[in-house]
């Protein structure tokens, strides 16, 4: 039933053929096409387990095809058929990824022997019953997002440190579970731990514990995520947003392996797998010298790169009953469907917010529909009442600046100095940001009185 595919590409119908024929007599669901075009066509519709495609065809060659399919699922095995006159290319093709090259006229048993460990080194074997257990919160129809879970399967079946990148709501806490659930360490703890929520001056005891009197309000001895999660995975959110302070602590206790608690006097060893996330650029933060490069190679020995909805339309529909299904078994309500209207919004829908926004419009309108099908109505209200999300970024930011400065002079009263040292900005550099909003301190001076009274 659940047959491994292969996809093979050549211009020779005959060859073609006979490749079709061997791989389908060994027991593969074999899709053909005579064309490196076409190839990506059937790619778009359905994600191959294995590529076998010949070098050189008219329009795009074997190493086009090969460089296409790269970009799309970077850890699909490609096998290249090649004629004597052109091994060369396909040595230089193997240094560049290429899984590997046959050369023609084959032999069938290489051939097989090829394919059948193409699989077997590209996809980990899982024990039974676990196959998708550990993607099962992850739903999805899309090649792409089928590559990325691929390379997430790889991976956790290593050590090594993945940085993912995303949109807020595009489900990166999701996947840093999978990989937990798909890992060696996954019957041992998963401690999440949102770096940008807490306070910086709680955010070390929060990582690392504390002892008893360590600082006021210390009353008892804190254990700290990292000891909490010894054995299992720490999973690291919106990492960009760690104080540099802090980064350095946190770069010792990966060297090290240990971590010390606030006020101890003595390292605690904890052995345990990070995974971390983040919307933000982080090489341009090294750039601007607001995060530390060594802890950035530290942590992004895999990058992981989860797309915007936006870009996986095909998403949309399964997720959208996903989310039915169990917001509807939720309230209890008999409530099954979309409208074929409702289904056509939500597919033309921007979705800015991502699967969250999905997740949240498809909430709304089943907690308020009366019959068994959602109509349109309530999908379109639903979308109206979400925030649309389309101010573009270089806006957003200086809103958000803006209202940060008028914030932070009402607490200090309009006093530039103490408001430049809470912003860690220099006086000079705060008045630069004052004068780009038009703002002037003295507009806030007494707010600090008015507020205490």
């Amino acid at each position: 039933m659940n047959r491994k595919s292969v996809l093979v590409v050549d211009d020779d119908p005959d060859l073609l053929k006979l490749l079709a024929l061997r791989l389908g007599a060994a027991g593969y669901a074999v899709q053909a096409a005579e064309s490196g075009e076409k190839a990506l066509a059937q790619f778009a519709v359905s994600r191959p387990d294995v590529v076998v495609t010949d070098l050189k065809m008219g329009g795009m060659d074997g190493l086009a095809l090969f460089e296409a399919i790269q970009k799309r699922a970077p850890t699909l095995p490609v096998i290249i058929l090649t004629a004597h006159g052109t091994i060369p290319d396909a040595v230089d093709a193997t240094r560049r990824g290429v899984f590997g090259f046959l050369p023609k006229p084959f032999e069938g048993r290489e051939l097989l022997a090829q394919v059948e460990q193409a699989l077997k080194l590209s996809a980990p074997v899982a024990a039974p019953g676990e196959a998708e257990a550990w993607r099962a919160e992850l739903v999805t129809a899309s090649p792409q997002m089928e590559g990325l879970l691929a390379q997430a399967k790889l991976v956790a079946q290593s050590d090594a440190s993945v940085l993912i990148h995303g949109a807020s709501g595009t489900g990166k806490e999701l996947l840093a579970r999978s990989i937990h659930k798909a890992s060696r360490r996954r019957e041992a703890p998963f401690v999440a731990v949102n770096c940008a929520a807490i306070p910086e001056a709680l955010l070390e005891s929060e990582l690392f514990g504390h002892r008893k009197g360590a600082f006021t309000g210390a009353i008892y001895d804190h254990k700290g995520l990292f000891q909490s999660a010894d054995g299992g995975t720490v999973f690291l959110d919106e990492i960009g947003d760690m104080p540099l302070a802090l980064q350095a602590k946190l770069l010792r206790a990966l060297q090290e392996r240990e971590v010390r608690p606030v006020g101890a006097q003595a390292a605690v060893p904890v052995d345990v797998r990070i995974v971390s996330a983040t919307h933000r650029n982080l090489e341009e933060r090294v750039a601007a010298g607001e995060f530390r490069e060594d802890l950035y190679y530290r942590l992004n020995v895999v990058a992981l790169a989860i797309p915007p909805l936006a870009q996986r339309p095909e998403d949309i529909v399964p997720l959208a009953r996903h989310f039915l299904d169990a917001t509807a078994a939720r309230y209890g309500k008999d409530v099954r469907a979309f409208a074929p209207e409702a289904m056509e919004m939500l597919l033309g829908a921007p979705w800015p917010g991502n699967v969250r926004q999905l997740a949240n419009v498809v909430e709304q309108a089943v907690a308020l529909a009366t019959t068994p099908v959602v109509p349109a109505a309530l999908v379109a209200a639903a979308l109206k009442s979400e925030p649309s999300g389309l101010t573009p970024l270089d806006e957003a930011k200086r809103a958000f600046e803006r209202d940060y400065l008028i914030r932070i002079l009402r607490i200090t009263g309009g006093n530039v100095t103490q408001a430049a040292r809470l912003a860690q900005r220099n006086r000079t550099e705060f008045y630069k940001l004052l004068d780009r909003h038009q703002l002037q301190a003295s507009m806030f001076k007494g707010a600090k009185a008015e507020r205490a009274a």
